[in-house]
């Protein structure tokens, strides 16, 4: 399944049902009183983030959407049904915008969250409503109100406590791999990872947390470049920033080269993206050189918080995962 994280989609509520026009017909009651029944509501149009949901995909094909309409009134003062609401669920971490306004609507942080988008529309009064001492007959009764019809842009932002970062190959996939469940496809090559990936890290000592792999960065990714801003975003949401460096690619004669080209894009996508708790980690221990050059960075960056790992074998992984731990608090 393709990873959609952006979606427009139109949604309308349902209109409300008009009012009766009707009177008693009863033996020797000409003209009865007025007895029309009002118009049902019409449905709801509403946001629901449930945990099932990881992607916008579903929004690809089908972008518009409207709930029922509320059925109109009867004769002996019946009201209409009410139009049934149209649920629509979406995934935890999607910003609701309004297109016209461009205003946020809501932003859904936690699952079960529910939120009336579009309002049914106010089923019209019968013609009982219009009795009066001087007009006891009415013959009209109100039309249902119409629904509300939005314009929406659906953004989903991944909303977890660590976020890996780094260049290409890195090691980030087999690093979430390895700590979690996760399963994202490895491979030796630019750009394996073309989705983010969520995992949940379990420990027996700590307490469970999100760890979101930020697929590859390089240089002018906030302008677009490569992957670009599309997956910039989703580190926005994290508490933590994991920067993995594959130590047995790093310059010797330039060895922050590396870590600074990620630094530049984030502060130039996000100023305060920076000033987040962050701590860098060496990978890649199992090949030759790498821990030689991890020394030469570590002389380097005695202002940085420094792990050393191979996510490959699982050196150091444990250790790191439990510094995370103590981090989140």
């Amino acid at each position: 399944m393709k990873f959609i994280d952006e979606a427009f989609i139109t949604v309308q509520s349902g209109d409300g049902g008009n009012g009766c026009l009707s009177f008693r017909r009863e033996r020797g009651v000409p003209k009865g009183g007025p007895n029309g029944g009002d118009g049902g509501q019409g449905g709801n149009v509403i946001l629901k983030s449930v945990p099932e949901k990881r992607t916008l995909y579903q929004f690809r094909f089908k972008r518009q959407f409207k709930a029922d309409k509320g059925k109109g009134g009867q004769g002996s003062q019946k009201t209409g049904a009410n139009g049934e609401d149209l649920i629509i669920n979406i995934p935890v971490g999607t910003i609701v915008v309004n297109t016209e306004t461009n205003e946020c609507i809501k932003d859904f942080k936690t699952p079960g969250e529910t939120y009336i988008v579009a309002k049914g529309g106010r089923g019209g009064k019968g013609n009982k409503h219009f009795a009066t001492s001087r007009h006891r007959t009415p013959r009209f009764s109100q039309p249902g109100e119409s629904g509300e019809s939005r314009s929406l842009h659906l953004e989903l932002k991944l909303l977890a406590d660590v976020g890996l970062i780094g260049l290409p190959n890195a090691g980030k996939s087999t690093l979430i791999s390895v700590m979690t469940a996760a399963r994202p496809k490895i491979a030796d090559y630019p750009f394996t990872t073309l989705t983010p990936s969520l995992g949940i890290v379990h420990m027996d000592s700590i307490e469970p947390y999100a760890i979101a792999d930020i697929p590859g960065i390089i240089e002018g990714a906030h302008k677009g470049v490569g992957l670009g801003i599309q997956f910039l975003k989703h580190i926005e949401r994290t508490r933590i920033l994991v920067h993995l460096i594959d130590a047995a690619e790093i310059d010797i004669d330039a060895p922050l080269a590396g870590y600074q080209t990620i630094m530049n894009e984030l502060v130039s996508y996000d100023s305060e993206l920076p000033k987040r708790k962050q701590i860098v980690v060496l990978n890649k221990l199992d090949l030759p050189e790498a821990r030689e050059n991890a020394k030469i960075f570590a002389k380097e960056a005695t202002h940085l918080d420094i792990h050393h790992i191979s996510a490959a074998t699982g050196e150091g992984v444990e250790s790191l995962t439990l510094a995370l731990a103590k981090l989140l608090g």
